[in-house]
């Protein structure tokens, strides 16, 4: 994340800050990372959706549930990560079926 040179300097002259420089920077890589993956969460199971309306089914379906396991996978990883520990409020938020959420953490061969 690329922050002006005038932002880095204002953080660094205060001493009592909650945060220097390097932790402002590694917050805004992780807040960057999280929404990367919240929008891939987002992506992955609006296509699951739209596939369920139109009536889809079969191998296709199973490889669009695949996916959205996989992002979901992800994001979980990364919520963790960033400190967020229950993922209650991510289920309800993104929507996430349950069919996904059985599915993470497996793999398939």
């Amino acid at each position: 994340m690329v922050h002006d040179l005038p932002d880095r300097k204002a953080l660094t002259r205060y001493s009592n800050a909650a945060f220097n420089v390097l932790q402002f920077d590694m917050l805004g890589e992780m807040a960057a990372s999280l929404g990367l993956h919240g929008e891939r969460v987002e992506r992955a199971i609006a296509a699951l959706r739209a596939f369920d309306e139109a009536g889809g089914e079969g191998e296709e379906r199973l490889t669009l549930l695949r996916a959205a396991a996989q992002e979901v996978w992800a994001y979980f990883v990364q919520r963790e990560m960033c400190g967020f520990r229950n993922n209650s409020d991510a289920v309800a938020q993104y929507r996430i079926p349950g069919e996904v959420l059985a599915r993470l953490g497996a793999v398939e061969r």
